[in-house]
């Protein structure tokens, strides 16, 4: 009897405890994810405040070259000279040449303005363009001043307003209750959210490169969780407390009642009981209801086709079970219901060489036709000659037939739509319609017309695109589709090629066409170290994607690839915005910075990408994956084989042998994509969950694709394919210890939550 006395006590205690922790850890963890996305939101303005100096920049730039400027500079005009300067640029507010003494303005402090003087010297003692936030008659405003080479020397001076940096200063989102602000010294220019935190702000604050700008950030203190423990700990021991409670209450109590005979309650009528009372329903009202619901006009019934298809950035499934001719059809005529909508009424298709191709093309020409789009069929060739085909047939639209680096049996689509690849909402629209059965079906069949635009694909890039010396280069198709169109673009540059795996057969009899599984690159390097070759070259099953290997057998990661390629861009681009995804390492943006450029994180996925790019203007991007995308003197989607030719260039104008300049790039301890099979084939349930239980120490979580977890001296990534039912998990950093430290930190998280499961690491 005593225990039961005690027990209610005991309970209230318990669940009282377990409500404190967990109320306490669930504000500890709003509060961890709110500085999580502060620290975001202050990255990205730290990159737009950049990338608009830099813009700024290259404006001024550009003025002091033109004509104009330059012979009212001869002539020794100084009016005409900064009439000039202003010409054609509507934000410059104010422009003006000085000698480079600045008498002048010091005669005329203080109403000249220290910050004025400021920035010019700064000019003059440095050599070069200097930016400053000044005071002027109007309020702040950006100030710019730049050395010109002129007898006597001189300096130009530009004042802006402040509306481009406000703008970048606004675009990212900001978390509830937190502060942001754009400083200089110690006074803050531009300021978002809660002023009163701005006293702390500089702990968290960013500098903006090659400026004397940064981006300060606060938010409120962080809840405290009991016993010193963070949100995940608090919750869970929350957890454990109430369920402890309920065993006591709801298990062992009745137990107790039950020894002192006390408790016993008599069992109810069961629902077969309550059957036994209901009315019994007459045959004959049953068979009237019948009848008026055979009189009643029959429902349309709904095309069922399957959603799991319509993935993130593309279509994509299994041939004779979620994909056919008809299915095909449906998405054709789909397609042509937004062409429609949009005014758009031709449309590039072209397909690569799976078995399955000819039949879908088929059924794809036949929906689109069906909704009076006219078709240009390019016939069998890579994913990304029909982008080309998009641009030089001037149609804006295409479709390539494509299961890139999948399995034989699998099969898709890869859709552009007005000059943009259609992902995310833009695919489940086309589910959508023909769920619901809203298909444009046009008074008059669009028409089909067959083209062969290939040699025309090989002579733009060959007459951009020329190399000196003979690069030796094996290129690995894996019998996809870039196995014709591959060589024949690198032979035409100038390049001595040897093909491997280059007769198309959609069964990959060899091996499976996935460069990004360094597995699948094995004969590659035999052949390139049999013949004793400079480079090789391999691309997945549609040609969209690109791997390399040495002479030494290395194979030099994506990441790397895109560190070549940006420098680059960026000698002809300074400044310029290079998009990267989540995958690749963290000494990538450090390289771009270094050569004058913005680096970019984004979300993986080729339509993501693309779309992101044209967002910011980009001028590069490029995935972990293999898929590099070139703004810069191409047209912006990702190419395989486009790529290889730019690789090939920038090695001829290095002089250097490849191993060498490769050998150049910054390089730690990383891993290939990691590629574990999600429980319950939910990649993307599983990353939720892990996103919500992540707590690591010491480091700075990012959580725009899956959750990537960053420290000091590496990071660790687990995210969802969007493509197959797999985790994708990737590790990098300075020193093997740091690798191993990591590796167990994720695996100790990962197997906390699902035991079972497999890491091969």
């Amino acid at each position: 009897m005593q225990a039961l006395r005690a027990l209610p006590w005991l309970v209230a205690l318990l669940a009282g405890l377990g409500l404190w922790c967990l109320v306490a850890g669930g504000l500890r963890q709003r509060d961890d994810s709110r500085q999580h996305a502060l620290e975001f939101a202050r990255d990205d303005v730290v990159v737009a405040v950049r990338r608009t100096l830099n813009e700024h920049r290259q404006k001024l730039g550009s003025q002091l070259a033109s004509k104009e400027f330059k012979a009212a500079l001869a002539s020794g005009d100084s009016a005409a000279a900064a009439a000039a300067i202003k010409q054609g640029w509507n934000e410059a507010e104010r422009a003006e040449l000085w000698p480079a003494d600045l008498d002048a303005q010091y005669g005329r402090l203080p109403r000249s303005g220290f910050g004025t003087l400021a920035v010019a010297e700064e000019a003059l003692v440095g050599g070069k363009m200097a930016a400053r936030v000044v005071r002027s008659a109007k309020g702040p405003r950006l100030a710019l001043a730049v050395p010109v080479k002129a007898s006597p020397a001189q300096v130009a001076y530009v004042e802006l307003p402040l509306t481009r940096l406000q703008n970048s200063m606004e675009s990212s989102a900001l978390p509830g209750g937190t502060y942001l602000a754009l400083r200089q010294g110690q006074r803050s220019v531009i300021e978002r959210g809660d002023a009163s935190l701005d006293d702390g702000a500089e702990a968290l604050g960013a500098k903006v490169p090659d400026s004397e700008l940064r981006v300060a950030a606060a938010a409120p203190e962080s809840a405290m969780a009991p016993f010193g423990l963070g949100g995940p700990g608090a919750l869970g021991l929350g957890a454990l407390l109430l369920v402890a409670a309920g065993v006591l209450w709801f298990v062992l109590r009745p137990k107790l009642l039950a020894m002192v005979g006390i408790g016993v309650v008599e069992s109810g009528p069961t629902l077969s009981d309550l059957q036994q009372d209901l009315p019994v329903v007459a045959p004959v009202a049953r068979t009237k209801a019948r009848e008026q619901d055979a009189a009643r006009p029959e429902a349309k019934v709904p095309v069922v086709i399957d959603h799991r298809i319509f993935r993130a950035y593309d279509i994509r499934g299994v041939i004779g079970k979620s994909l056919d001719a008809g299915v095909a059809e449906l998405i054709g005529q789909a397609i042509g219901s937004v062409m429609a909508e949009q005014g758009l009424d031709s449309i590039v298709i072209g397909r690569d060489g799976r078995l399955s191709g000819p039949e879908l093309a088929q059924g794809l020409i036949e929906g689109l036709r069906k909704a009076g789009r006219n078709v240009i069929d390019v016939g069998m060739v890579p994913t990304p000659v029909v982008y080309f085909g998009c641009y030089h047939l001037r149609t804006g639209c295409g479709v390539a037939i494509t299961g890139s680096h999948n399995p034989p049996d699998y099969n898709g689509f890869k859709v552009v739509v007005g000059g943009e690849t259609l992902s995310g909402d833009a695919i489940k629209d086309l589910h959508a319609r023909i769920a619901e059965d809203r298909l444009l079906e046009a008074e008059v069949r669009g028409s089909l017309d067959e083209r062969d635009i290939a040699e025309d694909y090989v002579q733009r890039i060959a007459g951009d695109i020329q190399i000196g010396q003979r690069l030796k280069v094996v290129v690995d198709a894996g019998n996809g589709v870039a196995g014709v169109l591959g060589p024949r673009v690198l032979e035409a540059i100038g390049a001595d090629v040897t093909p491997l795996f280059c007769d198309i057969d959609g069964t990959f009899p060899n091996h499976h066409p996935d460069p990004s599984e360094p597995h699948n690159l094995d004969a590659l390097v035999q052949m390139v170290q049999r013949l004793d070759a400079d480079l090789g070259i391999a691309f997945d099953g549609d040609g969209d994607r690109l791997g390399v290997v040495t002479r030494a057998g290395k194979n030099i990661f994506p990441d790397r690839l895109l560190m070549l390629f940006a420098a680059d861009v960026l000698e002809r681009n300074p400044g310029a915005v290079i998009v990267y995804d989540v995958k690749c390492t963290g000494r990538l943006p450090v390289q771009i910075l270094r050569h004058g450029g913005s680096p970019l994180m984004w979300k993986t996925g080729h339509s993501l990408i693309k779309s992101k790019m044209r967002e910011v203007d980009a001028a590069l991007a490029g995935e972990m994956s293999g898929h590099f995308f070139f703004a810069e003197r191409w047209f912006g989607f990702d190419d395989g084989i486009y790529a290889a030719a730019r690789l090939l260039e920038i090695l001829d104008t290095r002089g250097e042998a490849p191993e060498a300049v490769f050998n150049a790039l910054p390089d730690g301890v990383s891993t290939a994509e990691i590629k574990v099979e999600a429980p319950d084939e939910d990649p993307h349930g599983f990353v939720e969950r892990f996103r919500l239980a992540a707590s690591f120490d010491g480091a700075r979580l990012t959580t725009i694709d899956g959750v990537r977890v960053d420290w000091p001296d590496g990071w660790g990534l687990v995210r969802a394919s969007n493509t197959t039912p797999v985790l994708v998990m990737r590790f990098d950093a300075e020193s093997s210890a740091a690798m191993a430290r990591i590796q167990q930190a994720f695996r100790d998280h990962l197997l906390r939550l699902e035991p079972g499961l497999s890491l091969p690491f």
